[in-house]
């Protein structure tokens, strides 16, 4: 069929219902739009869980800080329509930003505990927007599976947990990286990076990358790792560290020392000139 685009909710909650109704499967991608690769590859994974694919484009203002890039951030419907079209999706949600949040709005969601640290403490509030907004999406368009991205590790598991505590009855799928061919994570902000800070950002892949080596090499205790990557990144002279951690992939608990057969989320956040840069892996020693 056809690419059908929609922006208002009752039309897009009623589209929904009636493919219940027939039986489809909806399978959707939540994004702020900006399209890339790695947008397009949680698109492919959604055509093939379900039998319609729904992405949504909303640049969601609950989860920017007051001094961070909400007015900025890239936008280009025209494009994004193109590439949503051209890999086959079936519905393009685009809902009003005064329809989602009207002046008579007062309602959030949060998962607590988890929001507040790494990524959260660094965007006080962040991820009480994203899971406001993805409980919305969820309830306008009534997916069966939604997929997320490995990029925002720490979203992706904050999700999860809503999904479990709330009792949506939706399936997660969780996409690994989509990287440039130079090993930098997708980002619809890369865009903002100069070519000095281009090339210094790719310090955060490197040093996940000495990670994984010294793990290979046997090393587990998490200091010595989490020093020799905090060393690189500081050689970087455009890179200012926010955050690094290795964690439980669930709880998001600090691991000291890492064991065999269990696995362990590694991820960080780095400054690189005004842009935030994020980049994780899992680690299985």
């Amino acid at each position: 069929m056809r690419m059908k685009i929609i922006s208002g909710i009752r039309e897009m909650q009623k589209t929904a219902e009636e493919l219940r109704l027939q039986g489809r499967r909806i399978g959707i991608v939540p994004t702020m739009g900006y399209l890339h690769e790695g947008h397009l590859s949680l698109l492919k994974i959604a055509r093939a869980k379900g039998d319609v694919s729904v992405l949504t484009i909303f640049v969601n203002p609950k989860q920017f800080g007051p001094d961070e890039d909400f007015g900025e951030y890239p936008k280009d419907f025209e494009r994004d329509r193109q590439l949503a079209e051209a890999k086959g999706c079936d519905i393009l949600f685009v809902p009003d930003e005064g329809e989602m949040y009207p002046m008579t709005y007062l309602t959030s969601v949060e998962v607590e505990k988890l929001s507040n640290i790494f990524e959260g403490e660094s965007r006080p509030g962040h991820f009480r927007g994203v899971t406001t907004v993805v409980c919305k999406l969820f309830n306008i368009t009534k997916p069966h599976v939604a997929v997320f991205g490995q990029k925002d590790a720490q979203q992706a598991i904050i999700v999860q947990r809503m999904v479990r505590d709330l009792n949506f009855d939706v399936e997660i799928v969780v996409a690994p990286v989509v990287r440039e061919p130079d090993g930098l994570a997708m980002s619809s902000r890369n865009v903002y990076l100069n070519a000095a800070e281009r090339n210094d950002a790719l310090v955060l892949r490197q040093s996940l990358d000495r990670a994984e080596e010294m793990v290979r090499n046997g090393i587990r205790e998490s200091r010595k790792i989490l020093e020799s990557m905090k060393e690189l990144i500081r050689s970087k002279k455009n890179a200012r560290l926010d955050y690094i951690v290795i964690v439980d992939p669930e709880s998001l608990a600090e691991v000291d020392r890492l064991e065999k057969n269990r696995q362990v989320l590694i991820a960080l956040a780095v400054r690189i000139g005004k842009t935030r840069v994020i980049d994780n892996t899992l680690i299985l020693p």
